[in-house]
């Protein structure tokens, strides 16, 4: 339910958040909540803490769950690595021609630019949740020692690394938090994993006060997301934000026999093992979808993004959403195939071939994230990085085509890794 809510809540927020207008040839841009007292919606909306809480939760989970059936680390983690990565080959396969295809049709510049850069910026969070799934062994082996030690010791880190940026001046100080912030939200989910994260009210009540003061006092921005002109929260993530992810956590805990029922509902529990196989999808594509609506309302026909919070953004909002959503469709039935490896033998390999195929496709990934998909050899550089990755992943053996409960191998399909 979490890993769910929390993805399409990153999908609503980036469907419903841009101001957009075109004229001159150019693509203008803006953030609806960056308007009045958007902020506070930030304090649900963003919910990235709570999708690594989960993830981490889910982790725990399945590598134990593998351990108990004789699986190796590293054959665990080549196949994480193969859920995660896989179905970003149909991402690249498309954007890296795409920008040629549409600058030679005559398309504007400065749209396509725009549109080929944010469509690799989403893959941040692979890339750092590859992180979180490589060292899921080792930080389990911590969590059994140290227990809540672990994630504090993360966080008192991220509170130098803050100290560090706001005294230096420099965004880049702020970078090691992209690992400190992530893996302590991370490791809460170990603790939750373990039955050992109680007091969901006190975390709840700590979380959000703890962020409301530094919000207030500090030098940290209101919004939970990075705003146009402002330092920002997110990029690279701050102690503010852990702050209001362990609110989020605890409140979610708070909630957590009102969630559970609602799972058992069986409309809801239909509706969640349809999208718990289309979550990597979902993710990756989403902002396509929004690319193709922009390509034909904003830039074809020349409609601007009415003025947040007026009666004509309320009232076409949900038009706008419908015609996202009709757009998302067709990307779903065509890719959601993806999320689903192609078959191979069991992981034959060692640890340093696993940890260098981690390796390849973080990089590639990474790349992509700064680069996006403009042309250029930096976009063909990091998806072939990401091939090569998944290429040591393979196996000399091949698997039986019926698996151990006597299906199909073809018509099984994996929880996502996210």
């Amino acid at each position: 339910m979490l890993r769910v809510f929390g993805m399409a809540l990153v999908v609503l927020q980036h469907w419903s958040m841009p101001l957009l207008s075109f004229a001159d040839g150019r693509i203008s841009t803006g953030n609806a909540l960056a308007t009045g007292n958007g902020w506070m919606i930030t304090w649900i909306s963003q919910v990235m803490p709570l999708v690594f809480f989960a993830g981490g939760a889910a982790n725990a989970i399945s590598r134990r769950s593998a351990a108990r059936r004789g699986d190796t680390t590293p054959a665990w983690l080549v196949g994480r690595l193969r859920r995660l990565a896989w179905p970003v080959i149909p991402l690249a396969a498309v954007w890296l021609p795409l920008p040629h295809l549409l600058l030679a049709l005559g398309v504007p510049e400065q749209p396509v630019m725009t549109a080929s850069r944010l469509a690799g910026q989403l893959l941040w969070f692979l890339a750092i949740y590859l992180v979180a799934v490589a060292v899921t062994t080792p930080m389990l082996r911590l969590n059994m020692l140290y227990g809540w030690r672990v994630p504090a010791v993360l966080a008192a880190g991220a509170v130098a690394v803050d100290v560090l940026r706001f005294t230096s001046g420099l965004d880049i100080a702020g970078f090691p938090n992209i690992v400190l912030v992530w893996l302590a939200v991370h490791q809460l989910g170990f603790l939750y994993a373990d039955g050992r994260l109680g007091r969901p009210l006190v975390l709840a009540l700590a979380g959000y006060g703890l962020g409301a003061a530094l919000t207030a006092f500090g030098p940290y921005p209101l919004s939970m997301i990075g705003m146009p002109g402002a330092v920002s929260n997110m990029a690279p993530p701050t102690v503010a934000l852990l702050s209001v992810g362990v609110g989020q956590i605890g409140l979610a805990l708070a909630l957590r026999r009102w969630i559970v029922s609602l799972a058992g509902w069986p409309g809801v529990s239909r509706a969640l093992g349809w999208a718990g196989g289309r979550m990597m999808t979902l993710y990756l594509w989403h902002m396509s979808a929004l690319f193709v609506i922009v390509s034909v309302v904003v830039v074809g026909l020349g409609i601007s993004t009415p003025e947040p919070g007026t009666s004509a953004w309320l009232s076409g909002w949900p038009h706008w959403l419908l015609m996202l959503a009709l757009a998302m469709w067709p990307l779903l039935r065509g890719f959601a195939r993806f999320e689903t490896p192609p078959a191979t033998g069991p992981y034959t390999g060692g640890t340093a071939r696993a940890l260098t195929a981690c390796a390849l496709v973080g990089l590639g990934l990474l790349t992509l994230t700064v680069a996006g998909f403009v042309p250029g050899t930096a976009p063909l550089l990091g998806a072939g990085a990401i091939v090569a990755g998944l290429a040591l992943t393979g196996s000399s053996r091949r698997t039986s085509p019926v698996s151990r409960a006597g299906e199909p191998a073809g018509r099984l399909r994996a929880p996502s890794p996210l």
